[in-house]
């Protein structure tokens, strides 16, 4: 009892790698291997990229935006819905390249990141409702879980390995922070917009160091999750190919009915040829509709023996011939027509079938 006991626990014990079936239906759900920190990487990766060589034009741009903010200034006597509304365009289309080129770069670093990660996936099942996602027991395990000490531990990395390299630059540059004060507005919006791009380049390339860590962690965590027992892939073989004891019934029913229907046919033959015990092959022929004999039956061992019993009851001509039982057996299947190199052997054959019928 005990020994059963142990062998069913091995066998619930998920140790073996998922199958490609399983993948395809974890894909299916919405869960893919992904991890959220290599895409917000690359996310402001791309835009402090952007922003090191394209900050020049959207600078052009925004000093357009507070000129029609500030100078445009119209008398609140003449204000009409006209001037509203040629204000409100020129300050939304300013506005528009302000922020559209970020929007865009942040949009296609987003697709390609996830691209990167788990190829394109289309799917609703993770909007379907799911109560147990509500469940509170299964809410404090997940809070309580290691999953969860590695999500902590991997913040606490962020927020050290970032703050520090900002103190690095904020240190290293401390004498053009100290000289804000004295400069014009023109040069400590330099100064700000240098300081701010240099630690956010910086910052995104600590911060994918920590992702690909982070996505090695995911991985791990993600064929953990996929993980079959023994017993899963078995049930899993039997709903794919099918329970292989009922294969086996279904082939053996099929077999059972081509052998009644073979058996049928032998009353139709107009010759059995034999080995003279182990095969049985019967031949009919009908010169004015068939152009070749064509094989009806046959058969080694017991179905020999069947052939050759039905053949006796409805009197039909057994003819010995070894080679030819042989060879036939072998190279033509049931239904099929006898090849011409047996046509002169099948042909000497009929017609000593058709002089014992006459002679009966």
């Amino acid at each position: 009892m005990l020994l059963r006991l142990d062998l069913q626990f091995f066998a619930g014990e998920k140790t073996e790698k998922a199958t490609q079936k399983k993948r395809l239906d974890s894909r299916k759900k919405g869960q893919v291997l992904k991890s959220q920190d290599v895409t917000s990487a690359i996310l402001l990766l791309s835009i402090f990229m952007f922003l090191l060589f394209g900050a020049a034009s959207m600078r052009d741009h925004f000093f357009n935006f507070f000129y029609h903010s500030f100078t445009k200034f119209v008398p609140m006597t003449q204000y009409d819905i006209d001037t509203v509304m040629i204000i409100y365009t020129d300050v939304l289309l300013e506005m528009a390249f302000v922020l559209l080129p970020i929007m865009l770069i942040a949009v296609v670093a987003a697709i390609a990141a996830n691209l990167l990660q788990f190829g394109i996936l289309f799917t609703a099942e993770p909007l379907k409702m799911d109560l147990k996602k509500i469940d509170p027991i299964k809410g404090l395990k997940r809070i309580f879980s290691i999953r969860a000490i590695v999500e902590l531990m991997k913040s606490v990395l962020k927020i050290s390995f970032i703050g520090s390299v900002t103190f690095i630059i904020v240190y290293t540059n401390i004498h053009k922070v100290l000289g804000l004060a004295f400069k014009s507005p023109w040069d400590i919006m330099t100064t700000v917009g240098q300081l701010a791009v240099m630690m956010g380049i910086i910052a995104s390339f600590v911060l994918l160091f920590i992702s690909i860590l982070d996505f090695l962690y995911q991985k791990y965590d993600y064929e953990k999750n996929l993980k079959m027992s023994k017993q899963d892939i078995k049930d899993e073989h039997k709903n794919t190919e099918g329970d292989p004891q009922i294969k086996s019934r279904i082939k053996q029913r099929q077999r059972e009915m081509a052998m009644r229907r073979m058996m049928q046919e032998v009353p139709n033959a107009d010759v059995v040829i034999t080995n003279p015990t182990h095969y049985a092959i019967a031949i009919k022929y009908d010169d004015g509709k068939m152009d070749a004999p064509i094989i009806v039956a046959k058969g080694v061992d017991f179905v020999a023996q069947k052939i050759k019993l039905i053949a006796t009851e409805h009197e039909i001509v057994t003819v010995e011939n070894r080679p030819l039982a042989r060879s036939l057996y072998d190279q033509v299947e049931i239904g099929d027509r006898v090849p011409e190199e047996f046509f002169k052997a099948i042909a000497e054959i009929l017609a000593y079938v058709y002089r014992i019928q006459r002679k009966i």
